[in-house]
């Protein structure tokens, strides 16, 4: 983890001038090509969900801007991001959310989320979790495709941990497409900072063997 000193940092002026506003967040939505990754996860046995949150992760933490924090009116960027996922637990129609850090593949990830998910007993993480903002948070609406979403949150502008969700994936003329929305703290990170995540999201799907 590294301490951002504010008065270098090349980014000063946004933060100051976003950390006025009273709820600094944004929310973008767009549809990506998921056809490649479709038939590679459905090839390996690997969950489409889980895989999707792998390879969002990965990429992610790549990115500087997702991996900064606000805390205690300081930045900092921080070594890695943790996945943080809601699922609907095993019969029931309510929803429980594991946390499971990133492994070396995808279908390593895949099966440890299988595990945490099938072995957690509370439908939420412990309270010492629940404090944490290492995180990212994801979650699926696999039922609905959308054009937009919004988040619940307390309203605190130093919360800097991205949201992103996942919509239904449809097929038509030969590709699968599925919508996604990321949710992040304008005083971190900027329109382009989102493409950059959907580009290298794309080209990580497209370069899958």
């Amino acid at each position: 983890m590294k301490e951002i000193n504010l008065e270098t940092w090349n980014r000063k002026e946004h933060f100051k001038f976003f950390s006025q506003i009273v709820f600094p967040f944004y929310s973008i939505s767009s549809t990506i090509d998921v056809t490649k990754f479709y038939a590679y996860v459905k090839e390996r046995n690997i969950s489409f969900y889980y895989g999707m949150i792998f390879l969002c992760a990965k990429v992610m933490n790549q990115i500087d801007a997702f991996r900064y924090r606000i805390r205690e009116g300081k930045v900092y960027l921080i070594d890695e991001m943790i996945p943080s996922f809601t699922d609907l637990k095993a019969g029931s129609e309510l929803f429980q959310i594991t946390n499971v850090m990133l492994t070396d593949t995808m279908s390593t990830y895949s099966q440890a989320c299988k595990k945490a998910v099938s072995g957690q007993k509370s439908y939420f993480p412990s309270p010492e979790d629940e404090m944490r903002d290492d995180f990212i948070y994801f979650s699926s609406v696999p039922w609905i495709s959308f054009t937009s979403v919004t988040h619940e949150m307390d309203i605190n502008k130093d919360d800097s941990i991205p949201r992103i969700t996942f919509g239904k994936y449809e097929k038509a003329n030969n590709k699968i497409t599925m919508p996604i929305s990321l949710q992040c703290n304008h005083r971190l990170i900027d329109g382009l900072h989102v493409g950059q995540f959907v580009k290298a999201l794309e080209a990580v799907i497209k370069d899958l063997e």
